[in-house]
């Protein structure tokens, strides 16, 4: 019984505790997904800089100051993007740092409620046992009475027949 208690409190917070992490992990993620979308921008990115290094548009196929430039500019974009990314990367990170908690928080809660419910149930395992030892006591005061009763009734029907059978006895002595 204890344990079907116990299994039924962890059943309704484990069902309580995964409407909320639903809800965490589709910001998670929603959040990853910014993440790999600027991961991918970072990787075009860096495919048009490798290209803008192999652009030669001088004379006699020299690089000119508008290629080296170009390349500088898409350098630029690609820090952007990098700082962009370390940000939304901490994000993520908070997000699994809150994750963390809730999840510790749910873990400290569930605990202290099965501690309660098998603290509860000590108790009244316990209250059970005294009421059986009082039942037990209650039946054996009643057998004892109940057997008391049966010799006193039939005592009492014996003395009632023993003093019929002397009045009979009486009756049938002629008087002197």
């Amino acid at each position: 019984m204890r344990r079907l208690i116990v299994y039924f409190g962890v059943l309704s917070l484990l069902l309580t505790g995964s409407s909320l992490k639903a809800q965490d992990t589709l910001a998670y993620e929603v959040q990853r997904q910014r993440v790999n979308e600027l991961l991918n921008q970072r990787s075009a990115r860096f495919g048009e800089f490798n290209k803008s290094l192999d652009a030669r548009t001088g004379i006699f196929g020299f690089k000119t100051k508008k290629d080296m430039q170009a390349s500088i500019d898409i350098l630029k974009e690609i820090v952007q993007t990098d700082n962009h990314i370390f940000k939304e990367t901490k994000v993520l990170i908070d997000y699994k740092d809150m994750e963390k908690t809730f999840i510790s928080s749910q873990n400290e809660q569930s605990t202290a409620r099965i501690n309660g419910y098998v603290n509860t149930i000590s108790k009244l395992e316990k209250h059970q046992e005294v009421l059986n030892l009082s039942l037990q006591e209650l039946e054996n005061r009643y057998n004892r009475l109940l057997v008391f009763s049966l010799f006193s009734g039939i005592a009492l029907i014996i003395l009632l027949a023993v003093a019929i059978k002397r009045k009979f006895q009486a009756k049938r002595r002629p008087l002197p």
